[in-house]
């Protein structure tokens, strides 16, 4: 899954025509390695309908900062360059697609 950086959050998440989904993480984080492989299903599920990306908040605190992300994983969704919902922590597949679901 992709990783997006300060400079290319703009273009790939807020100017993009599809739903967004957004995994917020960091590598010492133990369940944030539970979800990674759930996102990465979810990418190849809807594939051509969603766009997945993951960011590192050890590396890009700006973007966890203007969301107000306190705790991870946290997984957000964007449509049309807002935030529609948010998830927080390692939640089942289930509740991911139903999330998805109503913002395709």
């Amino acid at each position: 899954m992709p990783a997006i950086k300060d400079e290319t959050w703009q273009s790939l998440v807020l100017d993009c025509e599809l739903p967004v989904l957004v995994e917020f993480w960091a590598p010492w984080c133990g369940p944030c390695r539970m979800i990674h492989p759930i996102i990465d299903e979810l990418s190849k599920q809807y594939a051509g309908k969603l766009k997945c990306y993951k960011v590192n908040t050890d590396e890009s605190p700006t973007i966890a900062t203007r969301y107000g992300i306190r705790s991870i994983p946290t997984v957000m969704i964007f449509k049309s360059g807002e935030k529609k919902d948010a998830v927080i922590g390692a939640v089942p597949k289930s509740t991911l697609t139903t999330c998805i679901e109503r913002f395709l």
